[in-house]
């Protein structure tokens, strides 16, 4: 049975593959060589891969990743595409659901509005509430460094506290324009914002996400 996972990483695949190695990304500024070799690393080099949130492990998660951004783009598609080894922890279905739909729904989103001709995705209700569900269960840790009280809401009127303080900006938008607001895609995300301007401002260019 197809998971949200599962069709996020071959449609994050098709994507890559379609822009090509050298297009633009919304991440870190990176090429689609990069954000390819970075999915591949956080897959199958878990002894690299830490150093995304360990500094002892940065040295080596570059290391690795400059051999990865070496490799034939094709054969960086295809591992993504494939999935993890066999002893993968990620090639569990549970832990793939948890670790791997947020993150590739992001990097799909990352490179598709990072070419001139994007255009917005619908997403399907029960997808939509499942993304609504991980910007609820994570939004303290992705608003952690905001600058001002952070809070989330769906056009229903759902909410969620991201950050307290004063003062306080609403984002207004659907869950996964939400979830881009709040990993570090302010400007691509389609979302209303509340609050006193030089609050707002502030939020634009600040540093969220994990």
């Amino acid at each position: 049975m197809s998971t949200h996972a599962k069709r996020e990483r071959l449609l994050l695949a098709d994507l890559l593959e379609a822009a090509g190695p050298e297009a633009p990304t919304l991440c870190h500024g990176w090429t689609t060589r990069d954000l390819a070799a970075h999915v591949v690393v956080r897959e199958r080099r878990p002894d690299a891969a830490g150093g995304v949130v360990l500094g002892v492990l940065k040295n080596r998660l570059e290391r690795v990743q400059a051999e990865y951004v070496a490799k034939p783009y094709e054969e960086l598609i295809q591992l993504i595409r494939t999935g993890p080894p066999r002893m993968s922890p990620f090639g569990l279905k549970q832990i793939d659901e948890a670790a791997n739909t947020v993150e590739f729904y992001i990097h799909a989103e990352d490179v598709r509005r990072a070419q001139p001709d994007w255009s917005r995705r619908e997403l399907d209700p029960v997808f939509a509430d499942l993304l609504w569900s991980r910007a609820e269960k994570t939004a303290r840790l992705l608003g952690r460094r905001s600058p001002v009280g952070l809070v989330l809401r769906r056009p229903d009127g759902q909410t969620a506290v991201a950050h307290k303080g004063t003062p306080v900006v609403t984002v207004t938008g659907e869950p996964g324009e939400l979830l881009l607001f709040a990993f570090g895609r302010q400007d691509a995300a389609v979302v209303g914002l509340e609050g006193d301007k030089d609050a707002v401002d502030r939020l634009h260019t600040a540093e969220l996400g994990m």
